[in-house]
């Protein structure tokens, strides 16, 4: 987040915001954060998401709850870290129990089982829709779209190992940046 001032904000508006997002982000809170944090409330641009998003996904855990904690970190301190956490965590935890005890009942009803079953297109569409929106800042990037490209390739075309995987594309991709930066 480069501006003039740096952003700050209170636990209450991150702990509403990732609450919303956690709330609302059925098949994937990905898709709802970015919107939340950079269509709605334009806490951050596209390509501060992105960057913010590759950190998380190179740290260990779920990349959305290092996204809330690194963010609400930045903007308000570790309160900020808890509220946001919090926020993200809090109803999708009680919904999950609940439809687990659910499922535990009747999961084995046809009506249920194809219920689950036809979720899975709703879910690759999501998945989809926001791999596109991350790389739309990548489009004027050719070096950027060449990474892409070959994380692709590696991950779920040649179906490589993940962290072997990683112990390339991110030197190359730190190191292509650099070079662009020289430029």
């Amino acid at each position: 987040m480069e501006s003039s001032s740096p952003l700050r904000l209170s636990a209450f508006a991150l702990f509403t915001a990732f609450f919303r997002a956690g709330l609302m982000g059925f098949g994937g809170v990905l898709p709802m954060i970015r919107r939340v944090m950079v269509d709605e409330r334009k806490w951050l641009t596209p390509a501060e998401f992105n960057e913010l998003l590759a950190l998380c996904q190179f740290l260990p855990g779920a990349n959305v709850a290092n996204l809330s904690i690194i963010f609400g970190s930045r903007v308000c301190g570790i309160g900020g870290s808890a509220a946001a956490l919090t926020g993200l965590l809090g109803a999708p935890v009680v919904i999950v129990l609940v439809i687990a005890t659910l499922y535990k009942r009747y999961g084995d009803y046809p009506p249920v089982e194809h219920l689950v079953t036809g979720l899975s297109a709703g879910a690759a569409g999501l998945i989809l829709a926001t791999a596109l929106k991350i790389a739309m800042p990548l489009r004027g990037s050719p070096w950027a779209l060449a990474v892409a490209a070959a994380s692709f390739a590696a991950l779920g075309l040649l179906r490589l190992p993940f962290l072997p995987s990683l112990c390339v594309l991110m030197p190359a991709s730190i190191a292509l940046a650099g070079w662009k930066i020289r430029k």
